[in-house]
């Protein structure tokens, strides 16, 4: 079929980590906005991973062009990187500097438009947490060092948290469910964090990939509905479940002492937790002075998922 005109044709996407929460939604995004979308994959013929193996047949079947490689194979990102035009890394926070080999392929290649690098969460160059957080964060920020010096244009997501962390126990590290009797509140309950579910992250990412208002920016996901204090969030919970809550707070010397005192990597969620609703590394800073631009304000018309509406579903 000839392409109507004045219509654009739609940018060839990769995804790099299609398997994992984000880069599955990413994946599912991109094939929902039409795009010919490819996934870098490690070992196709395994299907020892049922979740895994399950993922890739959806993909598969919804019309994604599945390839094999890795981020430590060259000649697999360089055969992957010449079929398209934007690149989105997705693998976890801890691969971050895995993403080097890959730049260079993109850097050489010349005709990737735009590149997304692996960050996806709070931004790294704003957190002020860099003595506890045993390089978590300068991991990223290293990577989006190179990409800034490099010639390639590109994009970063600063979603925050995501809603499958922390939110299911209402930031109650050594819980698996919200609590019903005792919520402990850390620092004084009033500095905002933000979550933000993977689907609506992975929508706001295909919207801003071609996006000339996004190139070389850092797209910061501050939605209203989902920027809650400690003390908001168990106000809301409270009223769904029509019970007041004793609370127990938790100064910030005694958690820090705590983080400090528990072996890494067990420390790190209450690391997150004080970096966020202590230090406000998420909300502290006014987007438009970090030459950074704000999801909702560029795409108004995406619908996502509001910290109330997944509350409900915890019930």
């Amino acid at each position: 079929m000839e392409k109507a005109e004045g219509e654009e044709k739609k940018s060839r996407v990769l995804i790099i980590g299609a398997t994992g929460n984000l880069g599955f939604e990413l994946a599912k995004a991109s094939l929902q906005s039409s795009h010919p979308t490819f996934a870098l994959v490690r070992n196709l013929s395994s299907s020892s991973h049922s979740s895994k193996s399950n993922k890739l047949h959806y993909l598969s079947n919804a019309g994604a062009t599945l390839l094999e490689g890795s981020l430590q194979d060259q000649d697999s990102l360089v055969e992957a990187v010449k079929l398209v035009d934007v690149v989105i890394c997705a693998v976890p926070s801890k691969q971050a500097l895995h993403q080097k080999l890959l730049l260079q392929v993109i850097s050489n290649s010349g005709s990737v438009k735009r590149f997304i690098p692996s960050e996806f969460g709070l931004d790294p160059y704003k957190t002020q947490v860099s003595d506890l957080d045993h390089n978590f964060y300068s991991s990223k920020a290293e990577i989006r060092q190179l990409v800034e010096a490099s010639s390639i244009p590109y994009t970063v997501i600063s979603c925050n948290f995501f809603m499958s962390y922390l939110l299911p126990s209402l930031v109650q590290p050594d819980l698996k469910a919200p609590p019903r009797d005792k919520y402990t509140v850390f620092g004084s309950g009033d500095v905002k964090g933000v979550f933000m579910k993977e689907a609506d992250v992975a929508s706001f990412t295909i919207s801003a990939m071609d996006d000339p208002r996004t190139l070389n920016k850092v797209l910061y996901l501050r939605p209203p509905g989902n920027m809650y204090s400690l003390n908001e969030l168990v106000q809301l919970w409270e009223s769904k479940l029509q019970k007041t809550l004793e609370k127990i707070y938790i100064p910030e010397e005694e958690l820090l002492k705590k983080i400090k005192e528990t072996p890494y990597p067990e420390n790190m969620t209450m690391v997150f937790i004080y970096s966020t609703f202590v230090k406000g590394d998420q909300i502290y800073f006014d987007i438009d002075s970090s030459g950074g631009v704000e999801g909702t304000h560029l795409y108004p018309q995406l619908r996502y998922t509001t910290i109330s509406e997944y509350l409900d579903t915890l019930l």
